[in-house]
């Protein structure tokens, strides 16, 4: 298997790990979903002159493609992960994991806060943690996922039947 498609592999059950963590705190805060997913598309929309579409369906629209992006960064980043990952490398995963999940975060946060969409630096404390946290989990899974694909540390590759 090419070392992208283990890191696409990797990338999507990150992101279902992320979904499943935040959508978790989501039910036990009470929280909302954010927004600013779908306030990127808006401003992205706004500053290319594309209308997503009328006043009914457009915001359903930038819904769909603010979700759609997270797991286009969830997967480009265990693609990219893939290709950089050195076949010998003997760095261990509690370094690597959290450097996966900083890079999934800042592809998603970095053009939202340059886009004038978010200020981090508003975020407080609970905002943070909603943000790393799951991020974090994304790492562990992708690089945990990455290496048994791998047949690092686990025999998932080698598997029989």
């Amino acid at each position: 298997m090419h070392a992208i498609t283990k890191g696409l592999l990797a990338g999507a059950a990150g992101t279902t790990a992320l979904n499943i963590t935040t959508y978790g705190d989501m039910l036990l805060r009470g929280r909302p979903a954010s927004s600013t997913p779908d306030q990127v598309v808006g401003e992205l929309a706004y500053r290319t002159g594309v209308t997503p579409g009328d006043v009914r369906s457009g915001p359903h629209r930038e819904q769909a493609v603010g979700a759609l992006l997270g797991y286009g960064t969830g997967l480009a980043v265990g693609a990219a992960y893939g290709l950089l990952r050195p076949r010998r490398a003997r760095v261990p995963r509690w370094v690597l994991a959290p450097a996966l999940g900083a890079a999934a975060m800042a592809g998603s946060d970095l053009p939202a806060a340059a886009l004038g969409v978010t200020k981090p630096t508003r975020w407080g404390a609970q905002g943070w943690a909603a943000d790393i946290v799951p991020h974090l989990i994304y790492g562990a899974t992708a690089a945990g996922v990455y290496d048994a694909i791998r047949g690092r540390r686990g025999r998932l590759a080698r598997v029989r039947g």
